[in-house]
């Protein structure tokens, strides 16, 4: 296949595929006698395996290392767990953070007048740098 095609098939654009190639998340493929680049329906099922990492929110490196799991047959299913877990473990801080944010932004709304009167609790806690 050629890139055009294998983009087709996987979701992932040219561009990405060249990008992957060039930082070593895959490995550089065959080339035609004309240069072009020709993959193969392993390099298909890598790039979707990529695709579907990405979705799921997994960094680069991390997907590295996951594609180095796969790849290993010899790997304990124990490790694969392991950087899942850690991943959660991230994704759990993100949500609280988050949450945070949003119940403070709620409660600064709730407390907002929103009528004509020039003096707002939103902007002063901004103004005041003020996290809390």
């Amino acid at each position: 296949m050629n890139i055009g095609e294998v983009s087709a098939a996987t979701g992932v654009s040219a561009k990405m595929i060249r990008y992957y190639e060039k930082v070593g998340l895959i490995h550089a493929v065959n080339r035609s006698d004309a240069g072009y680049r020709q993959y193969t329906v392993q390099d298909q099922r890598i790039l979707a395996f990529i695709r579907r990492a990405r979705e799921l929110g997994f960094s680069l490196e991390r997907i590295k290392t996951l594609v180095g799991l796969w790849e290993d047959t010899s790997r304990h299913s124990a490790d694969v767990r392991q950087l899942a877990r850690q991943y959660i473990g991230e994704l759990d801080e993100d949500i609280a953070k988050l949450q945070s944010i949003r119940n403070e932004l709620a409660y600064l709304a709730d407390h907002c007048h929103g009528d004509s009167r020039p003096d707002c609790p939103i902007i002063e806690r901004l103004a005041s740098g003020d996290g809390h």
